[in-house]
C-alpha cells in the first residue's frame, strides 16, 4: 500500500484510507459532492468526491476506514484526490496503526520527560497543583492531540507540545535567570490540559459540545480551581499565578485569552507557546515540499508561503 506522503501526480490507486473529515457540498449547478480529508500514518490529504450518490455517501463515515478508488491531481501547488468510488472494508483485516498519525517521540520517552520536569519543580504547592491537574486527565495527556488540524494534530501531540515547551522554558530561564522557573515549568505542562475535554479523541479529532461552548482555557481554569480547593491551596499566590498563566497563554484577546499576560513568566510562556506551535506547523508543511520549492499558503501563519532552501 502506497503511503500518502509518497503519492505523486497522476497516480491512479485503490486502497484503504481513514476518513478524518467529511463535509457536504453543492456545485453551482446543484450537484452534490463531498469534501474529504483522508489519512494514513504518514499524513493527510484533501479529496473531492464529485457527483456523489447517496449509496456512495453511506459508505463514508468519519472515523472509519473505507476503500477508495482515486486519481492524484495537482491543485494550487498541492496534491489532491479525485475520488471515483468508495467501498466498505472490514477494519478487522487491517493494521489500524497504519492509519494513525502519531508523535515521533515514543510514549515511554514522553513519560520519562514529564517525570523529569515535575521533579525539577521545587515549589511544593506548584508541584502538587501540577500533579493534581495531570492526574485528572490521566492517560489522555499522552494520547490526545494539541489541536484538530493546525499544530501537533496527532496522537500524543498534546504531551509532545507541552514537553517541548517545558524544555524551551529551561533554556529561556537559563538565559533570563530572574524568571520563576517553577512557574514556567508548571504552566508549560498544564496550559493546554483542557484540550482533553475540548476535543473528542486522538484519532478522529472533533470539537465536543463542551469544547465549542467553553473552550480549553476555561475548562482548564475550572479544573485548577477544583484541584486547588481539594488540596487546600485555593487562596495561595501560587494558585492565583498559575490561573493567570492558563488564562493568558494565548497572549491576545483576539486569540482567545480572557486576560493579557501581566507576569513576566506569562509573557514568556505565551511567546514560547506560539514559537513551538509555529515551528511544528512549518515542520509539517516542509515535509511535503522539495528543496527549491514553496509551501502552499499557510492559514495559521498569516496565509504566507515559505521557501525550502536547496542547500
Amino acid at each position: 500500500m502506497k503511503k500518502i506522503k509518497d503519492f505523486a501526480e497522476k497516480d491512479r490507486l485503490q486502497q484503504p484510507l481513514l476518513v478524518k473529515e467529511c463535509k457536504n457540498g453543492t456545485t453551482s449547478k446543484g450537484a452534490p459532492y463531498l469534501n474529504l480529508v483522508l489519512q494514513d500514518s504518514s499524513g493527510t490529504i484533501d479529496g473531492k468526491f464529485w457527483d456523489v450518490k447517496p449509496s456512495d455517501a453511506e459508505k463514508i463515515t468519519v472515523g472509519r476506514i473505507s476503500l477508495f478508488s482515486f486519481e492524484v491531481l495537482l491543485y494550487n501547488r498541492n496534491l489532491q484526490l479525485r475520488i471515483n468510488r468508495a467501498d466498505e472494508i472490514d477494519e478487522d483485516s487491517l493494521d489500524l496503526s497504519e492509519f494513525v498519525i502519531a508523535s515521533d517521540v515514543s510514549e515511554s520517552e514522553r513519560r520519562e520527560k514529564l517525570q523529569l520536569y515535575l521533579d525539577m519543580i521545587e515549589n511544593p504547592i506548584l508541584k502538587e497543583l501540577t500533579t493534581g491537574m495531570l492526574e485528572k486527565t490521566g492517560e489522555k495527556y499522552f494520547t490526545y492531540p494539541a489541536a484538530s488540524r493546525i499544530h501537533h494534530s496527532f496522537l500524543g501531540g498534546l504531551s509532545e507540545h507541552s514537553l517541548s515547551m517545558a524544555e524551551l522554558c529551561l533554556t529561556v530561564c537559563e538565559h533570563y535567570p530572574w524568571l520563576n522557573r517553577d512557574l514556567m515549568l508548571a504552566g508549560a505542562l498544564i496550559h493546554d490540559i483542557g484540550k482533553t475535554a475540548e476535543m473528542s479523541g486522538a484519532v478522529t479529532t472533533e470539537y465536543t459540545l463542551e469544547g465549542k461552548l467553553e473552550g480549553h482555557i476555561s475548562l482548564a481554569n475550572g479544573w485548577l480551581s477544583e484541584t486547588a480547593s481539594r488540596l487546600g491551596y485555593e487562596d495561595t499566590e501560587e494558585a492565583i499565578l498559575l490561573h493567570h498563566i492558563i488564562l493568558s497563554h494565548h497572549g491576545h484577546y483576539e486569540y482567545g485569552s480572557p486576560v493579557l499576560p501581566m507576569l513576566m513568566e506569562a509573557e514568556a510562556l505565551s511567546l514560547i507557546d506560539n514559537l513551538d506551535a509555529r515551528m511544528n506547523t512549518l515542520k509539517a508543511a516542509m515535509e511535503n515540499v522539495k528543496p527549491g520549492e514553496w509551501t502552499s499558503r499557510l492559514f495559521a501563519l498569516d496565509n504566507r508561503q515559505f521557501y525550502k532552501p536547496k542547500g
